[in-house]
């Protein structure tokens, strides 16, 4: 399978990206030959290595030249007069060793087979264990077996406890599949996917029973809001929209303070900026999680407010489940001050699974009905920083209570802005 087989990149291209290299770095084993040869000390593999990766490594002669002693992965035998110290003394001239950093690591024997136990991040480089001039000539063939650490654990006889790797990479997998069978009318269409697991829910009960935790619990300010601040919040906009103006999520926060203050508090919260191009959102997300880094900045759709698409997209998940379930909210600049401050106006949701997209019946992602509780969870987040300075709850007039995101699912709330104050 190719990456570059979709015409347009879309969130899908992502998730068979992302199952596609998981599946292949993250639990495939990997074999690789090189050839050593006795005219350079060390031959560089360019192979990095994980904790936890285990090497099964062969070496055979691959040939020699006439008259003159053949270079194999035991070493040379006889009497052999060496000049200089042996990079390995204990093992014979000219055998096959292994380094596993570039500089200053002790080399160990590999001769003609060995298994090597990678105990933290590691780079492959193998010679022969000479000092001077070779005293043969020829190369060696070396196979080398790589079983990434993800794989071994998998493989492993207690299988009570699925990897994070085996979590990641069947979730993706069903991820992808959700979005092909919606966006490319792949795989089959009658009934409903009774072992789906709860996060790739297409239905709105299942999405509704996926009900949120107790909300956290917020230290509220006691003093009344700023009759300037209020004015200022009655006069915003109640719900964002979408490209073709249809209104969608709700207006439920707001941040005082300079664009600076606002980045610094929510990256010490813990947010991560979204990717906000798809092309780039698919190169990261492999890169990523080939190098077996996580990948938190998924791409969110474009929504408007003030006439103009979001300033800034952010989004809170655990790694494994960042495909199908998130926090995330969008913010823009209002178009006002308060005391000489900037204020951010934001609107948040919980993505819990995938439903159709009423618009155009592809997929989407789903989000909690109960979006008090994403208010809230910024809030919350924000709060355990003690970057902020006070938090206050707001009803303005004409708030929203009932209402239908611009994909078509219904949601609620008890019309209430959460107001954030920064020092």
């Amino acid at each position: 399978m190719k990456c570059d087989i979709f015409r347009s990149v879309t969130l899908s291209a992502i998730l068979l990206c992302l199952s596609y290299v998981s599946a292949q770095t993250n639990s495939s084993t990997q074999d690789f030959t090189f050839q050593v040869s006795s005219a350079q000390a060390w031959t560089d593999t360019a192979l990095d290595l994980q904790s936890g990766d285990t090497l099964e490594i062969s070496a055979s002669a691959a040939g020699s030249a006439v008259g003159t002693s053949a270079c194999g992965p035991k070493g040379v035998t006889g009497n052999v007069a060496q000049t200089g110290d042996l990079p390995l003394p204990s093992a014979p001239a000219g055998a096959l060793i292994a380094r596993l950093h570039a500089h200053g690591s002790s080399p160990v024997l590999v001769a003609s087979g060995t298994q090597l136990h990678i105990a933290s991040p590691s780079h492959l480089f193998l010679g022969m264990n000479f000092a001077g001039t070779g005293l043969c000539q020829g190369a060696l063939t070396v196979n080398v077996h790589r079983v990434p650490a993800l794989a071994a654990s998998s493989s492993a006889s207690d299988q009570t406890q699925p990897t994070r790797g085996a979590q990641l990479k069947s979730q993706l997998s069903t991820a992808a599949q959700v979005f092909m069978q919606g966006q490319f009318a792949l795989g089959s269409s009658s009934g409903s996917n009774s072992s789906a697991p709860a996060s790739t829910a297409t239905s709105p009960d299942a999405a509704s029973s996926s009900a949120s935790p107790a909300l956290p619990s917020l230290k509220l300010s006691d003093a009344p809001l700023d009759g300037d601040l209020r004015r200022g919040i009655d006069s915003l906009p109640r719900r964002v929209n979408d490209q073709f103006q249809n209104l969608g999520d709700m207006v439920n926060f707001v941040i005082v303070g300079s664009q600076k203050d606002v980045q610094a508090a929510l990256a010490a919260a813990t947010w991560h900026v979204a990717d906000t191009d798809n092309k780039n959102a698919v190169l990261n997300a492999v890169m990523q999680t080939y190098d077996n880094k996580d990948y938190l900045a998924m791409p969110m759709s474009t929504l408007y407010l003030f006439g103009r698409h979001q300033d800034f997209g952010y989004e809170m998940a655990e790694p494994i489940a960042m495909v199908a379930s998130r926090h995330h909210f969008r913010i823009w600049k209002a178009p006002f001050v308060w005391q000489g401050r900037e204020v951010w106006v934001g609107a948040g949701t919980h993505d819990i699974g995938f439903a159709k997209d009423k618009r155009n019946n592809s997929v989407t992602h789903k989000i909690d009905p109960a979006v008090d509780g994403e208010r809230d969870n910024i809030g919350s987040s924000l709060q355990k920083t003690n970057m902020i300075k006070t938090l206050s709850y707001y009803l303005p007039p004409n708030s929203v209570q009932d209402a239908k995101n611009a994909t078509g699912d219904g949601y609620h709330s008890d019309g209430r802005l959460l107001v954030i104050v920064l020092p």
